[in-house]
């Protein structure tokens, strides 16, 4: 039998509500000329995509459930849902979110998926609900879990989970926590690094719940300067489709543009930013010059 377990979003959306008004009265009540803010049409284009992936989420997960499910089956571990054992199941699944996160920043058909929450200008709550609409790709990350025994009711429990904590972490309302606090857990401050387009603050900070992962793995960055949020190339649309797309529209544009099969496969599999080595110049035709005079 499938293990009851909450659906943590559902039930979480009440909350979501409450602390997005109460941050949008803070910044009436005190206003920060520094921080990104609130802007209506980033905002409502936020919460569109939100519930727009809702649906699609719930789509991708058909699939990805068929998959668990095949691999639960076919390993004979079984691990139970218990009191001691759902926080393990948890750390596991952190542990394997931060991997999944961090591809989808150095692999760019992962990219274009996950580019849809990085799109906003604004760091604000309702930037945590700027999610995308093709996350099936996502799924793989925690076949791991099922083939160790972990119920795919459990592995969906444990990514709800983590994406309602990640909630907070968006917003400049919150400075620095006490430094234990920081040094473990994915906090604001973090979490305003992961966010940011400078070069020095670009492709890190990936953990979701626990922050350890990025200070094991080489990828932690402590908050100095500001940081400026949106992409290094801003996309100038409120439009959630072109949102949700835009990366695929633009890997598609350099397919039909690649020389070989050698970039075509840079295109989709290197980073975001890669581009191919460009062809060699052509040599300056010489001519000959006049022949040297023989001595007498």
């Amino acid at each position: 039998m499938p293990p009851n377990l909450p659906d943590v979003v559902l039930w979480s959306i009440p909350a979501f509500v409450l602390l997005t008004v109460l941050e949008m009265v803070s910044y009436r009540l005190h206003p920060d000329e520094e921080a990104a803010g609130y802007e209506t049409k980033d905002a409502a284009t936020s919460i569109g995509m939100g519930l727009g992936s809702i649906v699609f989420d719930f789509l991708w997960k058909i699939p990805a459930l068929a998959l668990f499910t095949a691999v639960y089956e076919l390993t004979p571990a079984r691990v139970p849902v218990l009191w001691w054992t759902i926080p393990l199941m948890l750390l596991a699944q952190d542990f394997l979110y931060y991997w999944s996160h961090r591809g989808h920043h150095v692999i760019r058909i992962l990219w274009a998926c996950h580019v849809v929450h990085h799109s906003s200008r604004k760091f604000n709550l309702t930037t945590a609900l700027r999610q995308p609409w093709t996350s099936l790709t996502v799924w793989p990350f925690f076949l791991p879990m099922a083939a160790c025994g972990v119920h795919p009711a459990a592995i969906f429990f444990c990514y709800s989970a983590n994406l309602v904590y990640q909630f907070w972490v968006h917003t400049e309302r919150i400075g620095t926590l006490p430094g234990p606090i920081e040094y473990v857990f994915n906090t604001p401050s973090h979490h305003r690094v992961h966010h940011a387009s400078q070069g020095g603050y670009l492709d890190r900070n990936f953990g979701g719940i626990l922050i350890l992962w990025d200070r094991m793995f080489g990828s932690f960055v402590a908050e100095t300067d500001r940081p400026v949020f949106g992409l290094t190339k801003n996309i100038d649309t409120y439009n959630p489709l072109k949102v949700a797309t835009h990366e695929y529209v633009a890997i598609a544009r350099d397919l039909r543009a690649a020389r070989n099969w050698r970039e075509r496969a840079g295109r989709v599999f290197r980073g975001p930013g890669w581009q191919p080595a460009p062809p060699p110049a052509p040599q300056a035709a010489t001519t000959p010059g006049p022949a040297p005079e023989r001595a007498a």
